[in-house]
């Protein structure tokens, strides 16, 4: 599955958590709402995992955690505040080169209609395969 397919899965599910919960709440509980809908969707994930911090050759001992990483290919960054700000998307892409992956979404759940807080980072995406033509097998 491409990154953008996981993207359309991670924003169908933060819609729902937005549709029922709103804005208001601290991260927490949007984290943990996140975690079920993605459950129920079979969507698999891995929370608060810890991210390697290489400097110079030596492995540095850090509290560097993503909140979510979905299916193995998105880092999902949730937040809670009035904005988003330019250093919130740097580290997301700071993240994304450290873990060697594509995509990631900064979703934040403070704002009246989602899609205002949802926000993509790229580092190298690629764009999805063209689907294979079936082979003429006529001649």
């Amino acid at each position: 599955m491409h990154e953008n397919d996981v993207s359309h899965t991670i924003i169908g599910a933060a819609m729902e958590v937005h549709r029922e919960v709103g804005p208001g709440l601290i991260e927490k509980p949007y984290e943990e709402a996140m975690c079920h809908e993605l459950h129920l969707r079979g969507v698999p994930f891995l929370r608060q995992k810890p991210v390697p911090f290489v400097y110079k050759g030596v492995q540095l001992s850090t509290d560097l955690r993503t909140d979510l990483i979905v299916a193995s290919k998105v880092i999902v960054d949730l937040k809670a505040k009035e904005q988003v700000t330019a250093i919130d998307k740097l580290k997301v892409l700071t993240y994304l080169r450290l873990l060697n992956l594509r995509l990631g979404l900064i979703i934040n759940f403070h704002v009246p209609i989602l899609k205002d807080g949802v926000f993509r980072i790229v580092n190298n995406l690629l764009p999805p395969e063209p689907p294979q033509e079936p082979p003429d097998f006529r001649s």
